[in-house]
């Protein structure tokens, strides 16, 4: 199938935390059933796993989450202790932008927007040019949780506050058809089949020699961090979860695409990047029922 015979897709990546892993499953299904991926937009984890998969780092950032472990988790993370989050993000983000480089937004070959939100005004900013690390780290910055974002004089936290499936920036696309994938849909009785994840070759030596640096200077204050606060943080996330998850419902309501793929907020939470497998394979499933029924 040539580029031209493939359908276009402006594709809108939503917000959820590890729960966007599963936006991988939806790409790679997208991508073997002959679809072209021409525009991206994303909030938060929609926006890192949209630019990685634009500057064509996918399967690289798919390596690295894979072999995460539910140990790693908080030691890949800033512990902060400031008042406006617990988290600086800045070692999970080095090691994105490790991914991801130095890559500007307009050189991507796919159009790219990253939504955020201003603090100040409390209005959406959209970031379509400049840096792609600055782009995600703005996205990424979960209320409570991450450290605002200064940027361009701007403190900047996570997109889903105000648009947790940004369609909007695709609407003067010029492709075949949007698909938004809401990783904050309503609660599903039923569990993730518990499968195993697929099997992928480790990250790079130079990246997991960085990854395991991070992990040993972090352990023995993550360990303290995780008996103290685990709790409260857990309630903060459910919290921002159903606010997504209601805000999600009426911008989807307002603007629909023409193929909605929807994960229910209840498969995991937002910080179980260590069940990578499930998720990705779930979105993938996902994107299969959904295209098939419009199809």
């Amino acid at each position: 199938m040539t580029k031209e015979d493939k359908t276009a897709v402006s594709l809108v990546l939503g917000s959820g935390g590890a729960r966007g892993l599963a936006h991988i499953g939806v790409i790679h299904w997208l991508e073997e059933n002959g679809f072209e991926i021409r525009s991206i937009s994303g909030s938060s984890m929609g926006a890192l796993i949209g630019g990685v998969y634009a500057v064509g780092k996918l399967h690289e950032f798919e390596q690295w989450v894979l072999a995460i472990t539910k140990r790693d988790i908080f030691t890949l993370l800033d512990l902060s202790f400031h008042k406006s989050g617990f988290i600086k993000g800045d070692r999970i983000i080095d090691t994105i932008k490790n991914i991801v480089g130095d890559a500007l937004i307009e050189a991507l070959p796919v159009t790219f927007t990253a939504v955020a939100t201003n603090l100040e005004t409390g209005k959406e900013v959209w970031i379509k040019k400049g840096p792609l690390f600055d782009a995600i780290r703005a996205s990424i910055s979960i209320p409570l949780l991450f450290t605002p974002f200064k940027y361009k004089g701007m403190h900047l936290v996570d997109g889903g506050v105000l648009n947790p499936v940004p369609i909007a920036p695709t609407f003067s696309d010029l492709s075949d058809i949007t698909i938004a994938v809401n990783v904050s849909g309503v609660v599903s009785e039923s569990k993730v089949p518990q499968v195993s994840p697929p099997k992928r070759a480790k990250p790079s030596s130079r990246l997991q020699g960085k990854i395991s640096g991070f992990i040993e200077e972090m352990k023995g204050l993550a360990t303290s961090y995780l008996s103290t606060d685990a709790g409260m943080i857990d309630i903060a996330n459910q919290s921002f979860d159903a606010m997504q998850s209601t805000i999600a419902r009426q911008k989807l309501a307002a603007y629909p695409p023409d193929i909605s793929i929807e994960i229910p907020r209840n498969v995991s939470t937002i910080l179980e990047f260590n069940r990578a497998g499930e998720l990705i394979i779930l979105g993938h499933a996902a994107a299969a029922r959904a295209m098939k029924l419009e199809g």
